[in-house]
């Protein structure tokens, strides 16, 4: 057989093992009849790819069933034991990293506060670097990769660079920086996209190949997704939901302009705006998860004029959130809206109704009735465990093979965080 159709027999092979494997991760445990029926792969096909499989120890028999006057039927899942995964979410206030076996159940995790206005580059190196030593160190099990949510937009060149113009990031090359104190395979994307695909993996939009997620944080981001994958735009930058124009000549946004959705509903621009109302009570700005849980308890239980400027300001969020999402309802018509991030979770479960009614009154009826609008379910973590999910795509996609490492992998990352502190 010629070179061209050796290749051509390996991919062939290849695509079967990722078709089954994928098919096994997000449904199993399965039979190997389940997965002819599922499939559409031939008797012998399956066969032969559950053999590699089972070869390689990806994928591990789980007990078996009765079949209707035959054989019990052996049950097959993929070996979520076996390999673990890193999220990393890359925030404004702190990094979260999260390490997890396969099924992206959390094994450890690690908080790494972020000093300054702004997240520096080098800092932010620094304390990844750090943090991966950390949740490396004695870990046995295989770790397929490292994944990292950011906030801004991510272009590969070939490498990831990041254009974070909220956060002073202009053309960071973060896959590089990070390549001096880990050889650990790394993936890296806007938050927002990475916390709608774990949502789309395990969460609100599970059911859904047609959603949008919002993540309401320090900034404001959307991921859409389409036909079950993200839609990325010609270079990217799909999804910048909080640099939309809401107000012509309205408040400054961080990104420079004038009138941002962002300027109105990030955590920053709430606060802001709040601390600007008649009768607002002392906050402090610096720490905004705490400042933003008391304007909520403000709003819920203070008669006072304190209480009536957070009601007010949390009033015009909700509207300003659901002409947003009318928007995006008239341009994408989702069937479900889903709202995650810290700051999104902390206010919208108060909004939810308000922010329903405003999308209502602003957007078409038909596309306004085919949707629905609710909470992220995986909380303000999920950026981290979105990240996550990217090696674990990787390694589903390519069938359960494993990218080659340098030995001793684990060992130099903890060297090199040990030099980065």
């Amino acid at each position: 057989m010629t070179n061209e159709g050796n290749r051509n027999v390996r991919d062939l092979r290849r695509a079967n093992r990722a078709r089954l494997l994928r098919h096994l991760y997000f449904h199993g445990p399965l039979s190997r009849q389940d997965l002819i029926h599922a499939t559409g792969l031939s008797s012998a096909s399956v066969s032969n790819v559950v053999a590699d499989l089972l070869e390689a120890k990806v994928v591990v028999e789980a007990g078996s069933v009765e079949s209707d006057g035959g054989r019990p039927r052996i049950l097959l899942h993929a070996d979520n034991a076996r390999y673990q995964v890193i999220g990393v979410d890359v925030g404004e206030t702190r990094i979260r990293l999260e390490r997890f076996d396969l099924r992206l159940r959390e094994q450890a995790s690690i908080d790494v506060p972020i000093v300054g206005r702004r997240p520096d580059p080098d800092q932010v190196v620094a304390g990844i670097a750090s943090g991966l030593g950390e949740l490396a160190a004695g870990q046995e099990r295989r770790i397929l990769g490292v994944g990292i949510g950011v906030p801004g937009i991510v272009q590969r060149e070939p490498y990831a660079v990041v254009y974070g113009q909220t956060v002073g990031w202009d053309a960071v090359p973060l896959e590089e920086l990070l390549r001096a104190h880990t050889e650990l395979p790394l993936f890296v994307d806007n938050g927002a996209t990475t916390m709608g695909q774990a949502e789309l993996w395990f969460g609100s939009g599970s059911t859904s190949g047609s959603a949008v997620f919002l993540l309401i944080g320090s900034g404001t981001g959307a991921s859409l997704i389409m036909g079950g994958k993200p839609l990325r735009g010609s270079s990217t930058s799909a999804g910048e939901w909080g640099h939309t124009n809401v107000q012509v000549g309205g408040r400054l946004c961080r990104c420079g302009t004038r009138g941002c959705l962002e300027a109105y509903v990030g955590a920053p621009a709430v606060i802001a705006r709040y601390q600007e109302a008649e009768g607002a009570a002392e906050l402090d700005p610096a720490d905004e998860e705490k400042a933003l849980s008391r304007i909520m308890l403000l709003a819920e239980r203070d008669r006072s004029p304190a209480g009536e400027a957070a009601r007010s300001v949390l009033e015009e969020t909700a509207l300003r959130i659901g002409v947003g999402i009318a928007g995006l309802v008239n341009l994408f018509n989702p069937r479900r809206v889903i709202i995650g991030g810290w700051a999104g979770l902390t206010m919208a479960p108060a909004l939810l109704a308000p922010i329903r009614e405003a999308t209502r009154d602003h957007a078409l009826r038909l596309p306004f009735s085919q949707t629905s609008i609710e909470l992220g379910a995986l909380g303000p973590d999920a950026v981290a465990r979105g990240a996550a999910t990217l090696p674990v795509a990787r390694f589903l996609d390519a069938g359960g093979e494993l990218p080659a490492l340098p030995p001793n992998t684990t060992r130099e990352v903890g060297r090199a965080a040990a030099a980065a502190r």
